[in-house]
């Protein structure tokens, strides 16, 4: 796609460097923390908040990112105080550091309900975000977990990047509006990627923070998980797509992962028929009875670690459970596996 309504990216060619930040819009920053993945860092945006800052997103909670965040708070914010931490949902790298950065500067913590509460409950290994309990869903629906040692199965990987949490918040809502350096910024809640994602919009600077939601040139995991075995995730993410349909063509867009961007709409289309392409192989594979296991390489045409397999195992049950819902495929059970087949 060419054009005004391509993606295009205002700084091509420039990324803040560790500890310093970008200027994006007025009053508006960019910092990026490291992250110990493929996907090797997340966006952080900072924003004039008075006399002070708005952070939105912390990073992962490791001594690396603290380490970063002093330098960010004495260089580039210059000592002034922080007024409000906002978090868009309950991912390590978006909360990690929440907690760490609360006490650090005295700012209260803003999330959506279901972003805190699923935070506390994936930290505790409650309410079924336990690794069992994900483990033995994706057995049924064809992975072999046999091989599985036990100590994988009871670890929390999710600790790893949210040592702590904070035990109190102030509850953002869709359609919430926030002041922030004399600016209405809206909260957008999305769906599909996480329970209650909270995107920012401002548009008398004609900025979106979209968070995970959309990214520029990856696309978001949508997964079904053990504790939501029924869920129809891909759904919920195409139709929360529209919320953003307000918002200005010509908007800037700041994104989790990846450069900043503009060309929303433009990147929504792609996001729409990527989605409607691997829906219409994977409908294409199911002429016989199949696992979502063994439907990965329809969709992922890469070879996938450990960490990549979860991930990816979340993301083909949910097309498949998209499909089951539309009547294209429909769901079998034989010796406790599920299968989905044509017809």
């Amino acid at each position: 796609m060419t054009g005004p309504e391509a993606v295009h990216y205002p700084f091509a060619r420039t990324l803040p460097a560790p500890g310093e930040a970008l200027a994006v819009a007025e009053g508006a920053w960019w910092i990026r923390m490291p992250l110990p993945f493929a996907l090797d860092h997340i966006n952080l945006w900072l924003l004039e908040d008075g006399d002070g800052w708005t952070l939105v997103d912390t990073g992962y909670g490791v001594q690396a990112t603290w380490d970063l965040w002093e330098r960010v708070l004495a260089g580039p914010m210059g000592g002034r105080p922080v007024r409000r931490i906002v978090v868009t949902h309950y991912h390590p790298d978006h909360v990690g550091c929440a907690a760490w950065l609360e006490r650090r500067t005295g700012a209260p913590v803003w999330m959506t309900a279901a972003e805190f509460l699923s935070a506390h409950a994936a930290r505790d290994d409650t309410a079924g975000f336990d690794r069992a309990t994900g483990i033995d869903f994706f057995g049924r629906n064809g992975l072999d977990v046999s091989g599985i040692p036990e100590k994988a199965r009871t670890g929390n990987r999710y600790r790893r990047g949210v040592p702590d949490l904070p035990r109190q918040y102030r509850r953002l809502m869709h359609g919430d509006r926030l002041s922030i350096g004399g600016r209405d910024w809206e909260v957008i809640c999305v769906f599909g990627h996480a329970p209650e994602h909270a995107a920012l919009h401002c548009p008398s600077l004609g900025l979106l923070i979209s968070g995970d939601q959309v990214l520029p040139r990856i696309t978001t995991n949508v997964g079904v998980w053990g504790n939501q075995p029924e869920a129809n995730p891909l759904r919920l993410f195409l139709e929360s797509l529209s919320r953003f349909d307000a918002v200005a063509p010509g908007a800037r867009v700041l994104p989790s992962h990846d450069r900043v961007f503009e060309g929303l709409h433009a990147r929504i289309a792609q996001l729409r028929e990527h989605h409607a392409e691997r829906l219409a192989r994977l409908e294409e594979s199911c002429a016989a009875p199949v696992t979502a296991f063994e439907v990965l390489p329809v969709l992922f045409n890469r070879a996938l670690d450990e960490h990549q397999l979860g991930f990816a195992m979340g993301e083909a049950i949910a097309h498949l459970h998209w499909l089951e819902a539309e009547g294209r495929v429909r769901r079998v059970e034989s010796g406790g596996v599920l299968r989905f087949v044509r017809g």
